[in-house]
């Protein structure tokens, strides 16, 4: 909690401080001699890290003027570091945000440019992005954010590991009945059927849109969803674990990195993960992964923008910025190096360029974002200030819930309590 709050106090000073800084004598040196240096900041694995890597040199290589100084962590330090950065005046010029808690925040503080003016100077070409995708990074009337792939929930196995236990391949939806019955006999064979949720808040976001309700209100004023609903889960949650169907939470823990999953090291044939993570699960497991729904209502999930590419504010580079985002989405060689790791390419041109040379892993994320921007509901965009931390409470309870250290209806009640007073803040 405490690490949360120390974030959300940097960003709060951020803006005064962003408004009130200027441009270093290097940057202006830097533009009067034609060469631009830009900064660019992500998190993630470390095969998006290669991946961008080799983006950002081809980049280089058609821009000879340009250099870029990259800024990559994991997720976990990622947000403290940007976070530090904003109270300093000094954010890099582009910078990866993330749909929901974090593109509210930095939107919310003034922290990120308006990109409307690059989309309609055609700096930033996103005629063929699906307009709901593009909507996701409107923030207050303004174009906040690019999203750089399509992402979905998606239960990922290993067919082979399957068939070669007796047992019969999942349909693409599916209840949790039949989630529980084919896992459960998994179990038998390996040391888990599946990995836990990965992502605990977002399964049970998908959890109770499947209960038609959501995380928040449409206006992010206040918890969307009943205490059922979240003891629901809860008890759900349990009840895998208690069957040894997923892992227990220390267990969990220690396989929770996307390159060091329970399904890498086959002891377990299914893992729960968002979309654009097969390319680095499959690498690890070195063969093709087949992708299933989340068990019950196809209608609780939804195509989110895997991420976003953000200018900052402050950036004095703005041009050179837009320019680069615009490389990073619309060039065919730049997307078929990343591979879907930021997940199926938002431009339907470069989809059908790219088509008929994908690995069968990459074909099944092409088909399985297809099928669900078909079948799925739209995306939740209702959140508050606060998110980050209401998250960060729900993850507390849930490990105290699977510990068995409080009961799911204590939880739940413990949960509400606290992020009520935590939103109305």
């Amino acid at each position: 909690m405490r690490k949360i709050l120390l974030v959300l106090m940097a960003l709060l000073m951020a803006f005064s401080l962003a408004a009130c800084s200027s441009s270093s004598d290097d940057a202006t040196a830097d533009q009067e001699d034609g060469n631009i240096t830009l900064r660019v900041a992500w998190w993630g694995s470390q095969t998006r890290h290669d991946k961008t890597m080799e983006v950002i040199k081809m980049y280089e290589k058609e821009n000879p003027h340009v250099t870029i100084e990259t800024e990559f962590t994991g997720y976990d330090g990622y947000w403290e570091k940007m976070a530090a950065q904003a109270a300093g005046g000094n954010l890099p010029d582009v910078i990866q945000q993330d749909f929901g808690e974090y593109m509210t925040q930095y939107s919310e503080k003034g922290l990120l440019a308006d990109l409307d003016e690059f989309v309609d100077n055609g700096t930033i070409d996103v005629s063929h992005f699906d307009d709901l995708l593009i909507d996701s990074g409107v923030m207050d009337g303004q174009l906040k954010g690019i999203p750089l792939g399509m992402n979905a929930y998606a239960v990922m196995y290993d067919p082979e590991m399957l068939e070669s236990a007796g047992i019969e391949l999942p349909s693409m939806e599916w209840s949790w009945d039949e989630f529980k019955d084919i896992a459960k006999k998994a179990a038998e064979v390996y040391d888990y059927g599946s990995s836990d949720f990965a992502d605990n808040r977002h399964g049970f976001e998908v959890f109770a849109r499947q209960h038609g309700q959501s995380l928040f209100t449409e206006d992010g004023s206040a918890l969307g969803f009943d205490d059922e609903v979240l003891t629901g889960y809860w008890k759900l949650l349990l009840e895998l674990q208690e069957e040894g169907i997923i892992p227990p939470p220390d267990v969990a823990l220690e396989y929770v990195e996307v390159e060091n999953s329970l399904l890498s090291h086959g002891k377990a044939p299914f893992q729960i993960r968002w979309s654009n993570q097969a390319v680095a699960v499959a690498s690890t497991v070195g063969k093709d992964l087949k992708m299933a729904t989340i068990p019950g209502d196809v209608k609780g999930l939804f195509v989110k923008p895997a991420m976003f590419f953000s200018i900052s504010e402050t950036s004095d580079k703005k041009e050179e910025a837009a320019k680069f985002i615009n490389f990073f989405v619309n060039n065919v060689e730049a997307q078929k190096v990343q591979e879907l790791d930021r997940g199926v390419p938002p431009s339907s041109n470069v989809r059908e360029e790219m088509v008929d040379n994908l690995s069968a892993t990459d074909r099944e994320t092409f088909d399985y974002i297809d099928y669900l921007l078909e079948k799925a509901s739209p995306i939740d965009k209702g959140y508050p200030l606060q998110a980050a931390e209401v998250f960060k409470l729900f993850d507390d309870l849930t490990e105290r819930v699977l510990y068995q250290e409080i009961t799911p209806e204590k939880g739940a009640e413990e949960f509400r309590t606290q992020a009520e007073e935590i939103i109305s803040q």
